[in-house]
């Protein structure tokens, strides 16, 4: 007698598999929780008929197993109605207090016909605490939203347009748009240019005052100033990077692909794809003005390409991940003087992989015991333990992505759950990072989104909200409620 599967369980089951290299057999428990979700969708009533096909052939005691079983199940049944139920009660599109949302940025134009930023609450499944993400509609229409970034306590979010040609003159976009309390809904506020061609990163600073953007196709960086209210001036300054690197496809030039800002708000950072480089200035946010620092920047290895940057909670360290290497660079960093040292670079993909792969995103959980890095091609996550002396990186696992491009994948406030962003199959894979090992476990269907780019979350409670960007509370002149 064999074993009967849901077909969203074999699915998910099957990508497990290929995740790690030790396969373990799924619980009974685990066999009860899926095929409940997928009895629930098809026929609740055929459900208790079906315990049976969940019982192991070899099992000793089975009549006292169906009964525990039945139990189990009549119980998880009525639990989830009511909860399914209290989350459907929403009225006037209003989105509970409690909820999470996730915001997904797209790239427009495409044969997706994607038309800008879409949202969705996460909803967390009480027994099993796999979250799903149930679609909330179009939250703004905008061009090519490709990066966003949230100020959680003022309600506001940012974008980056990434596009040529902004209000008929050459250069990108930059949006900022106001989160209505109730629904999520986003209501545009204001646009600004970027000051660039091919906007594809950006970051608030941690006093609120500031937005600064990289601009991807003309190789510099732009600072907008930030209103209270969200409103965006002109930029108030302007940094042209120049050089090349080795490689004649992709580095004729320089191409700013992030930008990011220290741990206490005084440097900023720009991963120059073109140059092989991490750029270094000092961050004026009075003011609004980058100067270059000294050291003026750090390297990668050459022809690796440098592309985002990410600090360690603690401080001590900052990642950076090279697109064309498919690698990750560790630092140490100087929070005095501003300055990076070499510590390690080490491949994201696994040894006997040699097709065609670029990495991607990059990003540290908050306990800062675990990093992930993406990887296009390859199509998977990588999983690396951080160690906590020296900042180097332990590979742990590797994990199917659930589809094509994983671009961009974000993590959840609390450091449990993370949104892999598929591009190119038009997909998002919700997964949960296990505490313990830090490896990560697909959840649920994958959910259709047109070519999706980068997701970011927002709690909807209050009592949950914190910058995006970090703990901005400590930051001199930081805008507050």
């Amino acid at each position: 007698m064999g074993v009967i599967y849901s077909a969203r369980y074999y699915a998910g089951w099957e990508r497990r598999k290929r995740a790690v290299p030790t396969v373990v057999p799924p619980t009974v428990g685990e066999r009860v929780v899926h095929l409940f979700e997928s009895q629930l969708e098809l026929n609740p009533l055929s459900t208790t008929y079906r315990i049976r096909k969940i019982i192991p052939p070899n099992s000793k005691h089975p009549s006292m197993m169906l009964k525990t079983l039945k139990t189990v199940l009549g119980f998880t049944f009525a639990l989830s109605i009511y909860v399914r139920a209290t989350a459907a009660a929403d009225t006037n599109g209003a989105v509970a207090k409690n909820a999470m949302l996730v915001y997904v940025g797209t790239f427009t134009g495409t044969a997706a016909k994607s038309k800008g930023i879409y949202y969705f609450r996460a909803d967390r499944d009480p027994v099993s605490q796999n979250i799903g993400l149930t679609p909330l509609g179009l939250a703004a229409e905008t061009p090519s939203p490709s990066f966003l970034a949230l100020d959680s306590q003022r309600r506001l979010l940012f974008c980056a347009n990434e596009m040529n040609s902004f209000e008929g003159k050459p250069g990108g976009g930059v949006s900022a748009f106001s989160i209505d309390p109730a629904t999520g809904q986003l209501k545009l506020i204001d646009q600004q240019s970027s000051m660039g061609a091919g906007p594809c990163h950006l970051v608030l600073d941690k006093t609120g005052r500031n937005l600064l953007v990289a601009n991807y196709g003309s190789g510099n960086v732009a600072v907008l100033p930030v209103a209270a209210d969200g409103r965006l001036g002109e930029a108030t300054c302007v940094v042209q990077d120049t050089g090349k690197g080795p490689n004649p496809g992709r580095q004729q030039g320089p191409h700013a692909h992030c930008v990011a800002l220290s741990p206490d708000n005084r440097f900023a950072f720009v991963c120059d794809l073109g140059t092989d480089k991490v750029m270094i200035f000092q961050f004026d946010a009075r003011h609004g003005k980058l100067t270059p620092n000294d050291p003026p920047f750090a390297s990668v290895p050459p022809g690796a390409g440098a592309r985002h940057i990410v600090f360690h909670p603690n401080g001590k360290f900052a990642h950076v991940i090279n697109e064309m290497g498919s690698s990750v660079t560790v630092f140490a960093y100087d929070a005095r003087a501003g300055a990076l040292k070499e510590l390690q670079t080490r491949s994201t993909l696994p040894e006997h992989y040699g097709e065609p792969s670029t990495g991607a995103e990059i990003a540290i959980e908050p306990s800062g015991r675990f990093l992930f890095a993406s990887n296009r091609g390859h199509n998977t996550l990588s999983q690396f333990a951080v160690d906590p002396k020296n900042g180097t990186l332990d590979w742990i696992a590797e994990l199917d992505s659930g589809g094509k491009t994983p671009r961009h994948f974000g993590i959840e406030p609390s450091g449990k759950y993370l949104a892999v962003c598929n591009q190119d199959s038009d997909t998002v894979q919700m997964c949960r990072i296990e505490p313990g090992n830090g490896r990560l476990k697909p959840m649920g269907e994958l959910t259709h989104v047109p070519s999706p780019v980068c997701a970011v979350f927002l709690p909807m409670n209050p009592a949950e909200v914190g910058l995006t960007n970090g703990d901005g509370d400590n930051i001199p002149g930081r805008y507050k409620n």
